[in-house]
């Protein structure tokens, strides 16, 4: 089926347009773009008034399949996704089994192509099990489909292992997807380290357990000249250890997630296990950093570190709930209040959610131009929503943001071609 899309502003920071217009897909790509388009066999959809981006694309996701479907699952995680405006998401491997090997990254491609309404970019093991001892055999990874390797989660702690890692994807080009932190200084924390966690009562984790880690994996980095991305910066520390392997040279990427840059640590309030992540919140400064970071472009992207529990593993004392949040459906319309602040304009808004996460990971998309993937979002800068999370399609409900109201939303979500989502109004 081809698509019309009519009187849209076509807004694609990376071709440098921002125009009304029209679109035509078809063959899962964009067929003609701008200007008046006609298509008498096309099914014609009037975005007049809205904004037609290149699809978003969020370089850090937990699909929860295969061993924990329960908490999710590839088929409701990508519905999660289209509803959020996302087109690609990129799966982490700490599954059950563990992504590990080809016979897993198989099975999650297999499903994603029958069931999902996103594409799904799998991001192996760096090390069998996550165990940190013995490198997983990368080749078989990348030639399965993962665009990347990780142990996020469960940091590599042996420099020596993390190195040998990093030398061994310089063969195929591929990110190592660093989760920095060091276990040790971060052992038995639950939130920021700090008067909030002292108040509470509950163990802190400081900043240096960060700090310290992303200092130690850029180092890396910039010594082997590998292509390296940091996960989840949450403090200011990290975002100068960034900068300044940049400017050593290193082939460095690195991200941040929507909860970082609006909330921090006295957002626990009264032991809201739904602000409970890892890294934790951190300060009012650290906030204000990252904001910095992600406008100066030292933080490349946003991700949401979706990471969706049940009740089993939330509904329970601080101290023993699970770490994570949900933010497939959240993170756009987060984002959209930053720049309703002036924290970020709109343009590089849709570059750290679109194009930035696409070239880290060496993906199609993030652009709007002709013969390109047809991957696009149709986003409503003026609908007003509230955060409900028992309406979300992920299986997940742990979310900080129930009941804010944010200033926009997607609209209508087409991957290849197809439409994936489609508001209704309420």
């Amino acid at each position: 089926m081809r698509i019309l899309l009519k009187n849209g502003r076509l807004f694609c920071p990376a071709s440098n347009l921002d125009e009304t217009g029209d679109v035509l897909l078809g063959e899962g790509k964009i067929k003609e773009l701008g200007g008046h388009i006609t298509a008498g066999d096309a099914k014609e959809i009037d975005c007049q008034g809205k904004l037609i981006t290149p699809g978003l694309i969020d370089a850090h996701v937990h699909l929860r399949e295969p061993g924990e479907e329960y908490k999710e699952d590839i088929e409701s995680g990508t519905k999660a996704a289209a509803a959020g405006g996302f087109t690609a998401v990129a799966a982490m491997p700490n599954t059950n089994p563990v992504n590990d090997t080809r016979a897993v990254t198989d099975l999650i491609m297999e499903k994603a192509r029958r069931l999902g309404k996103a594409r799904v970019y799998p991001v192996g093991a760096i090390t069998k099990g996550l165990k940190g001892e013995e490198l997983t055999e990368m080749y078989e990874l990348v030639e399965a489909g993962c665009v990347g390797v990780t142990d996020d989660g469960k940091p590599v702690a042996d420099s020596r292992m993390l190195r040998r890692a990093m030398e061994y994807a310089l063969t195929f080009d591929i990110a190592v997807v660093c989760h920095s932190e060091d276990k040790r200084l971060s052992a038995h924390g639950v939130m920021h380290e700090g008067p909030f966690a002292t108040k509470y009562g509950l163990n802190g984790i400081p900043h240096e357990a960060e700090v310290l880690a992303v200092e130690r994996d850029a180092a890396l980095a910039v010594l082997t000249g590998a292509r390296t991305h940091i996960c989840h910066l949450s403090c200011a520390g990290s975002v100068e250890a960034v900068r300044r392997a940049k400017e050593k040279g290193g082939r460095i990427t690195c991200e941040t997630a929507p909860h970082y840059l609006t909330l921090i640590d006295e957002n626990v309030g009264n032991y809201d296990t739904h602000a409970k992540m890892n890294p934790p919140l951190r300060t009012a400064e650290d906030r204000e950093a990252m904001c910095r970071g992600l406008a100066d472009g030292t933080i490349d992207m946003v991700s949401t570190d979706h990471a969706p529990h049940s009740i089993l593993e939330k509904d329970v004392e601080f101290d023993r709930a699970a770490f994570g949040v949900v933010g497939l459906e959240t993170s756009l319309g987060i984002m959209l209040e930053l720049v309703e602040k002036g924290v970020l304009t709109l343009e590089q808004m849709i570059t750290r959610m679109s194009l930035a996460p696409a070239r880290a990971f060496g993906l199609p998309g993030g652009k709007l131009e002709i013969n390109g993937p047809a991957d696009l979002t149709v986003i409503d800068l003026n609908l007003p929503w509230v955060v409900k999370p028992e309406l979300f399609l992920s299986k997940g409900r742990n979310t900080p943001f129930a009941g804010r109201k944010l200033p926009g939303r997607a609209v209508l979500t087409i991957c290849g071609g197809e439409i994936t989502y489609t508001h209704e109004e309420s």
